[in-house]
């Protein structure tokens, strides 16, 4: 777990070097230029101190958890750019759909299915995938993509806009780029045989640990924490 510690000041001052760090790496893979967005993951930071991540400027945000989104964003209102990265019980959709502009991590049927119900207009969505196969990880394996969009496609609010994964823990940030990788060849397929109903150009991947990586291999969404705290 890690403890929220730091100021408005050393967050921002951090903050500032991760833009730095994504930008070189973006140069680096060859996509100087392109946009990426960093996503601060606030899983661990209480919600009294939500208001230090308002003044250090952090503009987006995700949260892991449906009921502290709605106590932060009860706190923070549109402080911030809120999305949804952690797993979402069909139960719970109800709770996120007001709040977030993206959820990160679909990949049951009955969160579609609830989004479709619930929804008042078309949701971004990503479609998390498990390319490790871990059992203990969420996400659809390769084999079960494509009987899953073909159901999707059906629900029309629901609006696949990319990908999302997480990588294996290692401390070796190099161990995940051939995922990294897979996730965007992955991600050019989809958008060929889904072209006119979903465009997967999103890709949420990339964690304080290898986002420079990620960022090499494509990523246009990478979600820090521990980095900036």
């Amino acid at each position: 777990m890690t403890e929220f510690t730091g100021d408005a000041e050393s967050i921002r001052a951090r903050y500032a070097e991760v833009c730095r760090r994504v930008a070189a790496a973006a140069e680096a893979g060859g996509r100087d230029g392109e946009p990426v967005e960093i996503l601060v993951a606030t899983k661990y930071v209480p919600a009294e101190h939500m208001q230090v991540l308002v003044e250090a400027g952090i503009p987006l945000v995700g949260e892991n958890r449906a009921q502290a989104l709605v106590v932060k964003h009860k706190l923070c209102g549109d402080a911030f750019v809120w999305d949804f990265i952690g797993h979402l019980q069909s139960r719970k959709t109800k709770l996120v759909l007001p709040i977030v502009r993206l959820i990160h991590s679909v990949w049951t049927m009955s969160v579609v299915q609830e989004i479709q119900a619930r929804a008042q207009r078309p949701v971004r969505v990503l479609l998390e995938l498990n390319l490790s196969e871990e059992e203990t990880k969420s996400g659809l394996k390769p084999s079960e993509v494509a009987a899953f969009l073909d159901e999707a496609s059906a629900c029309d609010k629901v609006n696949f806009a990319g990908l999302m994964c997480m990588p294996p823990l290692s401390d070796d940030p190099e161990q995940a780029r051939p995922l990294f990788a897979d996730v965007r060849e992955h991600a050019r397929r989809l958008s060929e045989q889904w072209r006119g109903r979903y465009t997967f150009a999103e890709l949420s991947m990339g964690t304080s640990s290898d986002y420079e990586v990620a960022v090499q291999e494509g990523a246009t969404i990478v979600r820090v924490g521990s980095v900036l705290f």
